[in-house]
């Protein structure tokens, strides 16, 4: 183990404030061209595309899309299973208490503002739903509407290595773009793993969908403690090896870890490895674009290389900032586009929770947190 951080609070909270607003931002980033080609984006940017946040179809610079607000919603899950289990001394719960969270989020896309609970209602709490910014139609996956008006629970403690019933032939980046939070919760990756690709079921029955959340969580896991963006991706692809039908996911790993020792990055490069609409390939992408360009002052040539591409930039760039957010902590992110990036404060907040629930037992004002 070649890091401290899960023992060093200040440090780890860096790096979970890192891995949501450094989501947010390549969010952000790759919204305004997340349908366009490269060579759309280079003719609407220039030559070496965009540069920084650009306005979105409204005029507006530094929204975000699903991918931030699934992302959020996920985070609020975690806390609320792991305070539900701290106060009950019992676990077991959290796929439904996940599930619960993103019902929370499918409100956010169907009405215009918090809608009122309906008598004895468990889901619609909380103070996270309450944030009128997060009630806008960015663009959401189908599979992630459909998912969850299946009403599916996935068993917590099911092995591995089956199909999902619930879209079972899609494996969408939806899965990934939103499952960072899992590897924020505690120094064992393999929990976050398995947490992570269950919980990606719920809307996406594809393996590889699955796994490619799993891996993202521990690869977010491994950063938090201190490993390199290499050594934690090398540690991923030995832990999707003990799961059947990992290969597709792992065989997409390992080309962007090849990829990123040959040389230079160029978005050619990223578009040889797919265009990012599925999860394995934005996982790849992401993960490419970290590794090549792994220095602190790195952060925004990364971030751009993320986005600039024919396919789902802003999902490839959520996950590539999440992972460069991990790695560095929150002070290392570009603060030209953080202090423009929509959410900003909601995110942070949400972000230090989830530390302080995962650090210490914490008594939440009533209704913050409830336990379901």
């Amino acid at each position: 183990m070649s890091g401290t951080a899960w023992g060093n609070d200040s440090v780890r909270r860096a790096r979970v404030r890192g891995c949501l607003l450094g989501g947010a931002i390549g969010d952000a980033l790759g919204s305004p061209v997340e349908f366009l080609s490269l060579a759309g984006i280079r003719r609407a940017h220039g030559e070496r595309g965009v540069r920084g946040l650009t306005a979105d179809e409204d005029g507006v610079v530094g929204r975000v899309t699903d991918d931030t607000q699934m992302t959020l919603f996920t985070a609020e899950g975690l806390i609320r299973a792991h305070s539900r289990a701290m106060a009950r001394g019992i676990g077991g719960a959290e796929t439904a208490v996940v599930r619960h969270a993103y019902l929370r989020w499918l409100d956010t896309q169907d009405h215009p503002a918090p809608p009122a609970p309906e008598g004895d209602d468990i889901v619609r709490t909380g103070w996270l739903r309450q944030q009128p910014w997060l009630y806008a139609r960015r663009a959401p996956g189908n599979a992630c509407l459909t998912g969850l008006a299946a009403g599916y629970t996935p068993d917590p403690r099911a092995p591995l290595g089956e199909p999902g019933p619930v879209n079972t032939g899609s494996k969408g980046c939806g899965t990934v773009m939103r499952s960072a939070p899992f590897g924020l919760t505690g120094p064992h990756a393999e929990a976050g793993f398995g947490l992570a690709a269950r919980c990606a079921q719920i809307t996406h029955g594809h393996l590889t969908g699955a796994y490619a959340a799993g891996a993202l969580a521990a690869i977010v896991t491994h950063l938090l403690d201190g490993d390199s963006l290499s050594g934690s991706v090398l540690r991923a692809m030995e832990l999707l090896a003990r799961h059947p039908g990992h290969e597709e996911t792992t065989a997409a790993l390992r080309a962007a870890h090849e990829l990123a020792a040959r040389g230079a990055p160029s978005a050619e490069k990223v578009e040889s490895l797919g265009a990012g609409w599925v999860a394995e390939e934005a996982l790849a992408i992401a993960v490419y674009c970290a590794l090549v360009l792994p220095g602190a002052g790195q952060v925004d040539e990364a971030l751009l290389l993320s986005v600039n591409h024919s396919g789902d930039s802003d999902s490839t760039g959520a996950v590539c900032g999440n992972l460069l957010g991990a790695h560095h902590g929150d002070v290392h992110l570009p603060p030209a586009w953080l202090v423009r990036t929509e959410g900003r404060a909601v995110i942070t907040e949400v972000a230090d929770d989830l530390s302080l629930e995962f650090e210490h037992t914490v008594e939440w004002p009533a209704g913050r947190y409830p336990g379901c």
